[in-house]
């Protein structure tokens, strides 16, 4: 199966108006690739721009894109940001119509707990990079 065809939908707990991904472009066990299309009824875009918190979002449903995908015949864990640390934000404003680029790669992993570096762009420019962990609940 090519990534493309994938419905990243199917991967993650979030639902609609909630979705702040909406292709997988690649993963493996240590580096996952998104992208997201911002749309005007984003619930995380105000005033035509994408709020920081809808950029962290992003992130850590790139990360539930790749459990998803790892675990793509079990059922879809729900996990938490537990932690967002040394995350800078470019002066690059992400708008209406622009595509995000996401990419994690795993640091470390403990457990249910996951830590990323996580980079996301928007027309080749640096829109934000920092740390972020990622806890999972136990499975059902």
């Amino acid at each position: 199966m090519k990534f493309e065809d994938i419905d990243v939908r199917q991967l993650i707990p979030q639902k609609e108006p909630f979705v702040m991904v909406d292709k997988l472009l690649y993963c493996d066990e240590t580096t996952t690739k998104t992208a997201l299309t911002i749309k005007a009824d984003n619930i995380f875009v105000y005033g035509g721009m994408l709020s920081r918190a809808g950029i962290l979002e992003n992130v850590a449903q790139t990360c539930a894109t790749r459990i998803g995908y790892l675990t793509i015949d079990k059922p879809v864990r729900i996990g938490f940001i537990g932690a967002i640390n040394n995350f800078s934000f470019s002066d690059v404003y992400v708008g209406i119509g622009d595509c995000l680029s996401t990419e994690i790669v795993t640091a470390a992993e403990v457990g249910n707990i996951t830590q990323v570096d996580a980079t996301v762009m928007c027309h080749d420019r640096l829109v934000a990079k920092g740390n972020m962990k990622v806890a999972l609940m136990n499975e059902q």
